[in-house]
């Protein structure tokens, strides 16, 4: 089952889980493959953490059709505190092969800000439901 954050949408396949990690995911270097719904996977590294405010990633070696069109990509969230509400912005910058900047620009990432602004939005329902979980218990 898809994460209820990383859905399979368009060309863009879900995350069901991450498989093979290292540590718990609050050190910069550590690893994990996220396992997509395609079948497909990534080599994911932690490569910047700042918490509460921010953390980055990379990833790479991507086994799906993502790797005829991109080397890697890096990710980033952060977190920035607005009164009683919190800004959330999560950036991405994909590093296309050799030949495919073109292809990439028109096709790709267009259908990719729709599949990341779903995304997004998803995850900030998700962290304002274990907002209020937790403050009820």
């Amino acid at each position: 089952m898809a994460t209820p954050v990383f859905q399979a949408w368009g060309p863009f396949p879900g995350v069901r889980r991450s498989d093979n990690q290292t540590g718990d995911w609050d050190a910069v270097g550590q690893t994990r493959n996220p396992d997509l719904t395609d079948g497909s996977t990534a080599d994911e590294r932690l490569t910047e953490l700042t918490p509460p405010h921010s953390f980055a990633y990379e990833l790479t070696n991507f086994t799906g059709p993502l790797r005829h069109l991109i080397a890697g990509v890096r990710g980033e969230w952060t977190f920035t505190p607005d009164g009683e509400t919190t800004v959330v912005r999560w950036t991405y910058e994909f590093k296309p092969l050799p030949g495919r900047v073109g292809l990439f620009r028109l096709v790709v990432a267009p259908l990719w800000r729709l599949y990341a602004k779903a995304s997004l939005q998803r995850a900030v329902r998700a962290a304002e439901h274990d907002v209020r979980a937790r403050a009820s218990v």
